[in-house]
C-alpha cells in the first residue's frame, strides 16, 4: 500500500495538532494554597461537607470542595497580613480558581 501525498498532509495536520497540545501544556505555574496553619482555616472550609471514611466509593470520587465558600476567607486574610496581589492579579473574589488545593 502506497501512501499518497493527502496521506501524508492527514499526517503531518495530526503532528502539528499533537504537537500544539504538548506545547502549550506543561508545569502549572501558579503557585498553590499552602497547606500550613495560616491557610488551614481555608482547607477546612472547602472540605467541610467532605464525604467521611465509611462513605460510598461513588460519594468520595464525585466530592468537589466549597471553593466559594473557602474564597470568602482569603481577601481579608490578605488584607489583615499585609500580603499584596501583583497587579495584574485577576479578581480577588476567585482565588481558587487558578490556586489549587493541595491534597
Amino acid at each position: 500500500m502506497k501512501i499518497e501525498k493527502r496521506d501524508w498532509l492527514f499526517i503531518a495536520l495530526i503532528v502539528v495538532v499533537v504537537g500544539t497540545f504538548i506545547a502549550i501544556s506543561g508545569k502549572e505555574k501558579t503557585t498553590p494554597v499552602p497547606n500550613n496553619p495560616i491557610h488551614n482555616p481555608v482547607y477546612q472550609e472547602a472540605y467541610k461537607n467532605a464525604p467521611g471514611p465509611d462513605a460510598s466509593i461513588f460519594k468520595k470520587a464525585f466530592f468537589k470542595p466549597a471553593k466559594k465558600d473557602a474564597e470568602q476567607l482569603c481577601e481579608p486574610c490578605h488584607q489583615q497580613y499585609g500580603v499584596e496581589l501583583p497587579p495584574n492579579h485577576p479578581p480577588k473574589h476567585r482565588c481558587l480558581f487558578c490556586h489549587k488545593l493541595v491534597k
